[in-house]
């Protein structure tokens, strides 16, 4: 992968985790929450006067477990899984948000696959369960995350 490793922590699916990271060059940033219950992954936005945030889009990573990548995609750059038969929750996962060297994507990578993705260029929010739909201002396409889609901005 080629980019920028902003942030990198392990996490354990189901327990409280807050990470962000923002872009340097520009008012771009991502914050990855789980609440215990439900995690997901947030591209937001810095107000240019003052310190609040607007939020562009929002993306499901996980409500009991993790989304299996080999379902998504069948090739081996998203198609590798840790081992299901681990109880959710049971097991820390390696988990980093990486941006794109021009500052305008970000992916969060789970145990070395991208889960989802951000292009703030292009104002486009991809997951494996491409879920929720997307919004009506600002993700307006496919949500789909494939593997071409990683290897055009990495």
């Amino acid at each position: 992968m080629n980019g920028y490793l902003m942030q990198e922590q392990q996490w354990v699916p189901g327990e409280d985790l807050f990470i962000e990271s923002f872009a340097p060059e520009n008012r771009n940033g991502v914050v990855f929450e789980d609440d215990g219950e439900a995690a997901y992954f947030y591209a937001v936005e810095r107000d240019e006067d003052g310190p609040g945030l607007r939020i562009l889009d929002a993306l499901h990573i996980h409500q009991s477990e993790l989304p299996d990548p080999s379902e998504a995609s069948e090739s081996s750059e998203l198609s590798k899984t840790s081992d299901s038969s681990e109880p959710s929750g049971a097991t820390a996962h390696p988990l980093m948000i990486v941006w794109s060297r021009d500052w305008l994507k970000c992916a969060l990578i789970i145990d070395g696959y991208a889960h989802a993705l951000f292009d703030f260029e292009a104002q486009g929010g991809y997951n494996i369960n491409e879920f929720p739909p997307p919004n009506d201002f600002w993700t307006k396409g496919d949500r789909k995350l494939t593997d071409e889609l990683v290897r055009k901005f990495f």
